[in-house]
């Protein structure tokens, strides 16, 4: 919860603000700046594979490539990484509203955060080890 208090300072009043920590504010914020990266991110990579490059042209060639680069490597983790918790995150929040148990919204909840960390760590380890030497 929020908790507001005021301090009077000469003639105009401080009204402060301490916000809660609780994962469900984190949560919440975390889905907006997300939301609004991936709006970059995700458009960004719509027109760089789909509009400036042919789409069949997208084959593993052309992705070794790009991801000879750390640049484009590192565009598309942080893509990753804002996707995958954000639709994960949504999903969750879907469900949430069908689950009428704490407990089994608790227990779901605790196995897609597991799936999360799992798929995050597994893509980024695939992405950063991807070697475009051996593609033939």
């Amino acid at each position: 919860m929020a908790a507001l208090t005021e301090k009077p300072t000469g003639k105009m009043t401080v009204r402060l603000v301490e916000l809660d920590r609780s994962p469900e504010r984190i949560g919440w914020l975390f889905m907006r700046l997300s939301g609004v990266a991936m709006l970059i991110l995700a458009v960004g990579h719509m027109v760089i594979q789909h509009i400036l490059n042919s789409s069949t042209d997208l084959t593993l060639q052309f992705v070794a490539v790009q991801w000879s680069s750390w640049g484009w490597k590192a565009y598309d983790i942080f893509l990753l990484w804002m996707a995958i918790p954000h639709g994960i995150r949504g999903l969750l929040t879907i469900l949430k509203d069908y689950i009428h148990s704490p407990a089994l919204g608790r227990i779901i909840g605790i196995l897609l955060a597991l799936f999360v960390i799992a798929t995050v760590i597994w893509a980024t380890i695939a992405i950063a080890l991807f070697d475009p030497a051996m593609v033939p």
